[in-house]
């Protein structure tokens, strides 16, 4: 199965600041929206954020106003831009394209988040 490789977490204080990034090798991201879900333990994957081909973008109410999601569709690559980040943001993020109602990868393996002093 083809996925798109997320990367760029890590453990940082309350407060602090992340960037993630997702790439797919061997398929261009272009024309798809990307998306960006997470997972915190004992809980469901929740949408986090969206971003069209044309950059128009849309979030989560938790964590609109604190994350940014950005393409740069000549490097082929997405980005998730995590600032004032909160305990309860700690998550496995995953990074995916959406063509229609349908991902276009596997979900993967994620990058771990976690949000503690």
């Amino acid at each position: 199965q083809v996925q798109l490789v997320g990367s760029g977490g890590g453990l940082v204080e309350p407060g602090g600041s992340l960037r993630l990034s997702c790439a797919a090798s061997g398929s261009r991201l272009n024309f798809y929206i990307m998306v960006w879900y997470r997972q915190a333990p004992g809980k469901q994957r929740e949408f986090v954020a969206a971003i069209t081909p044309h950059s128009q973008a849309s979030y989560a109410d938790s964590v609109e106003g604190r994350f940014t999601i950005s393409r740069n569709n000549a490097e082929n690559m997405g980005y998730l831009q995590m600032n004032s980040l909160k305990p309860e943001d700690t998550a496995i993020y995953y990074c995916n394209a959406l063509s229609g109602s349908e991902y276009l990868f596997s979900w993967g393996q994620g990058t771990q988040v976690t949000v503690s002093s």
